[in-house]
């Protein structure tokens, strides 16, 4: 991989532990409405799946080593094993995935930015939900409840922004002659 392209990768690496900083507890749940997401979709637009998966890889195994890259600025292997690490491990395929699908140039542009949240979210709720029932006990309704629900618009509208500001970024580069930067 080209230094460019490694280099594009911590950045991104970076900007998903700062919007991870963006972190609002919930009464109901124990895991908080994050930025996380944001930086995830747009990981995966910009980059592309190897790339967006080098970048989320990168930034979960800081948080594992300890550094506070994760919400509320906190770090460790026990983030990831407590109940909103299966969120976290979700944006491994999530990522990859999207990434792959915007890689896709055969249809327009809008559909696939679709397909990708919809597949990238129902990676991060699969495990999210799953890990966040069995290190709860909760049943796969109230799982679904605490943690499904209510974070889908919020993760609808980051979609959106990602989206936005993703297109904005790269017509940008572009404008500048700087769009090698992100292939």
């Amino acid at each position: 991989m080209p230094l460019k392209k490694l280099t594009a990768c911590a950045l991104f690496t970076a900007l998903i532990a700062i919007l991870a900083q963006i972190s609002i507890p919930l009464p109901f749940s124990p895991v908080p409405f994050t930025g996380q997401v944001l930086g995830i979709f747009m990981a995966g637009i910009l980059l592309g799946g190897k790339a967006g998966l080098l970048s989320v890889t990168a930034y979960l195994l800081l948080g594992a080593a300890g550094a506070p890259v994760f919400s509320f600025a906190r770090g460790g292997i026990h983030i990831l094993t407590g109940p909103g690490g299966g969120y976290l491990i979700g944006f491994i395929p999530a990522v990859y995935c999207y990434g792959r699908i915007m890689e896709i140039k055969s249809r327009s542009y809008l559909q696939l930015a679709v397909t990708g949240v919809i597949i990238s979210l129902l990676f991060i709720y699969f495990f999210g939900g799953l890990q966040l029932a069995l290190i709860m006990q909760y049943t796969p309704l109230q799982a679904l409840m605490i943690g499904i629900i209510p974070y889908i618009p919020l993760d609808l509208l980051k979609a959106a922004l990602a989206l936005f500001l993703a297109v904005r970024i790269k017509q940008s580069l572009q404008r500048n002659r700087l769009d090698h930067i992100l292939k």
